[in-house]
């Protein structure tokens, strides 16, 4: 356990905030230990795996930081064109979905380079290019934070939805997701539909793409519109998609004839929250310290030296500002703390 740890290399946004407590987590036992220690009694907890999806509100976080850092890759089995493999949830996502693709196995691949560890994945139920983690997923196991005891959780356990899980409502804090098994394909249907895959597909020539040609125009694509956290503080997409009755899209349809909109199965419509936002006039606003990124407005970015509170006001802004347009209340994807 160590003291006045900077959080600063450990959330993808770049903001210094402080953790009074911070423990790493390089094996279960290491946190059973803490469990059983008593450590997570009577204060603020804050499991933290990649820290791409975390915005610090404030400079000082008054409790205890556990960071989820076990790795390890196993196949569980092997039956025709299945495989299962299990994945620890300290494993970096962007890594592991690279090593399905490297062993032909498809599910996974839609959502390369997406920012974060295994274990995060299934809170969020993270997504890209018309497909979600959920449509792979086939059970977790997770670590009650008051007894220690291990629980494995199904899909349906989970109640996945859009950017949603289980462990984002009621079973939030109460739980650490410790591995996820994944259910993949050694052959499968590659899903070129959603975004501008098969653009940039013809664009470079390939008419058949294979599972790898795939997995690399994804990243091509998103290196193009995403900043280096490395360089640029973000915490990838900043706001959900919104979903809105049908008859809301039609009327504005009048209004926006070349609006972006994906039919839900639901009869309800989504529309791209980075379009409602570049349409409002904030992609590449920025001040001093915070602002939307210049290629792709629905990233929110730190350029140093700012405050999360500054990308709240931000967030504020840009939400009053959508509503006031179009009539629809854009939601955060970022969870803050």
């Amino acid at each position: 356990m160590k003291t006045n740890v900077s959080l600063r290399p450990y959330n993808s946004f770049g903001f210094d905030a402080v953790a009074k407590q911070f423990a790493e987590i390089n094996a279960i036992s290491d946190l059973q230990a803490l469990i059983q220690s008593g450590a997570l009694q009577h204060q603020k907890t804050l499991i933290l795996s990649g820290g791409n999806n975390i915005l610090f509100q404030s400079e000082v976080f008054d409790g205890i930081v556990v960071y989820i850092n076990t790795k390890g890759i196993e196949i569980l089995r092997e039956d025709g064109n299945d495989v299962v493999v299990r994945a620890q949830a300290g494993e970096d996502w962007p890594d592991f979905v690279r090593f399905c693709v490297g062993k032909g196995w498809h599910g996974v691949e839609n959502l390369a380079l997406i920012p974060g560890k295994v274990g995060a994945a299934p809170v969020q139920n993270i997504g890209a290019y018309g497909i979600e983690l959920k449509d792979s997923f086939l059970q977790c196991e997770a670590m009650e934070l008051t007894t220690g005891e291990t629980k494995a959780f199904t899909k349906e356990d989970c109640r996945f939805g859009y950017r949603e899980s289980v462990f984002k409502n009621e079973l939030k804090g109460k739980f650490v997701i410790t591995s996820v098994d994944f259910l993949l394909k050694k052959e499968a249907p590659l899903h070129l539909e959603y975004g501008n895959i098969k653009a940039y597909l013809e664009q470079n020539g390939i008419e058949n793409p294979t599972l790898q040609q795939l997995h690399d125009a994804i990243c091509a694509i998103r290196d193009a519109k995403l900043p280096d956290v490395k360089q640029i503080g973000s915490a990838g997409s900043f706001f959900k998609n919104p979903v809105i009755e049908r008859a809301q899209f039609e009327a504005l349809q009048k209004d926006y004839p070349t609006m972006p909109h994906y039919d839900e199965p639901n009869g309800m419509v989504k529309v791209p929250a980075g379009w409602l936002i570049e349409q409002a006039g904030w992609k590449g606003w920025r001040d001093e310290h915070v602002g939307v990124y210049d290629k792709q407005a629905l990233v929110l970015v730190h350029y140093g030296g700012g405050k999360g509170h500054d990308i709240v006001e931000l967030a504020r802004r840009i939400q009053d500002s959508v509503e006031e347009k179009f009539g629809i209340r854009i939601s955060p994807e970022v969870n803050f703390v």
